[in-house]
């Protein structure tokens, strides 16, 4: 299988990486080359590994470059960064009629916000006020869909949820650099915020797992054409996650619950209206029965509380994923404090 990955060192498609390798592809990697092998766990196995180093947005020099390197004849090309609707517009004057399948990477939040349905499958209603992404991702949709039918342009659609690897706790509320400041209040003893009441519905799905679906859809006839969600199916509350993350630390955990609505209001920057009222304060459960008709043999097998500790386990033992964010401390604190003074002011 000749397969090349626009991106190929991220969350989800490094992980994809190390399987293509791992089962003997030919897999290109086209990106800026700005990540070491060591910053992203580079494949090894009996694969072929190349790379490609230049700016997607760059069209004649990606162009010139791919036809140097490969000869611009592919069984599926992957793009994990496109993100508008001039991104899948650059790729399909790029690869049609040179690969037998495009996939793009879409998102699961482009889902109806608030939902009709809280089971959600891949009929469910694309539309989201709530997040400028979401809508991009669904108008990305709509352009790859429009040249399926009119010209056979070989398209297959893939919505991820919230998928985490080794070096990424996920959470549902964090600052601009990540979850360390969150693992950090909780080693300290400090108070986490956890959104809504922390009841809600959500999925956490391993990359490793992930990467076992999508592969099964490379080269996949039944897949194109067809847009396809990847999770796992394991449900989960948020009270559960920040559980499971503190029981990984070894750490009780002590925490407040905040409404969405206040925390978008109160930090316009951290986009929360988006993040949490068009994502996370959403409950969903996800109906996987066309993945798995199409990929008859995946069954997600990394259970939430079994991988996160594998994650913690990881991040601990490497100082330089640990980004401080004393910024978004800071106003974690201004929160928890107003929360206290509101309940003492309703008390007395």
């Amino acid at each position: 299988m000749k397969l090349l990955i626009i991106g190929g060192t991220g969350i989800i498609s490094a992980a994809i990486s190390r399987r293509a390798i791992e089962l003997g592809w030919e897999l290109t990697l086209l990106n800026r080359g700005k990540r070491t092998a060591e910053s992203w766990r580079a494949p090894k196995g009996p694969g072929i590994l190349k790379e490609i180093n230049c700016d997607i947005t760059n069209e004649a020099e990606t162009a010139l470059k791919v036809a140097e390197s490969t000869g611009c004849e592919f069984d599926a090309v992957a793009d994990f960064i496109a993100y508008e609707p001039e991104d899948v517009q650059r790729d399909y004057r790029l690869f049609k009629g040179k690969t037998k399948q495009y996939i793009f990477i879409s998102s699961a939040s482009a889902y109806q916000k608030p939902q009709s349905n809280y089971r959600i499958t891949e009929g469910s209603p694309l539309a989201n006020p709530y997040w400028e992404y979401s809508r991009q991702k669904i108008a990305c949709e709509e352009f790859l869909l429009k040249v399926y039918r009119e010209e056979g342009f070989p398209v297959t659609i893939v919505r991820p949820s919230h998928t985490y690897d080794e070096c990424k706790v996920p959470l549902g509320v964090h600052g601009a650099k990540g979850s360390w400041q969150v693992i950090k209040r909780i080693l300290n003893g400090k108070t986490v915020i956890i959104h809504g009441d922390g009841t809600s519905l959500w999925t956490m799905t391993s990359s490793a797992d992930f990467a076992r679906a999508f592969i099964g859809l490379v080269g996949n006839i039944h897949a194109i054409g067809e847009a396809v969600q990847i999770t796992s199916d394991e449900t989960v509350t948020w009270n559960q996650i920040y559980k499971a993350i503190a029981d990984a630390l070894g750490k009780p955990l002590k925490a407040i619950h905040v409404s969405s609505e206040f925390l978008a209001a109160a930090a316009p920057h951290y986009d929360f209206t988006g993040a949490l009222i068009g994502d996370k304060a959403v409950s969903v459960v996800f109906d996987n029965t066309k993945l798995k008709k199409l990929v008859p043999d995946f069954c997600a097998a990394v259970r939430f509380d079994q991988g996160i500790r594998e994650t913690i386990d990881y991040i601990m033992a490497h100082p330089e994923l640990q980004h401080e964010d004393p910024e978004f401390d800071v106003f974690c604190d201004k929160v928890i404090a107003a929360r206290e003074q509101a309940l003492k002011a309703v008390i007395t």
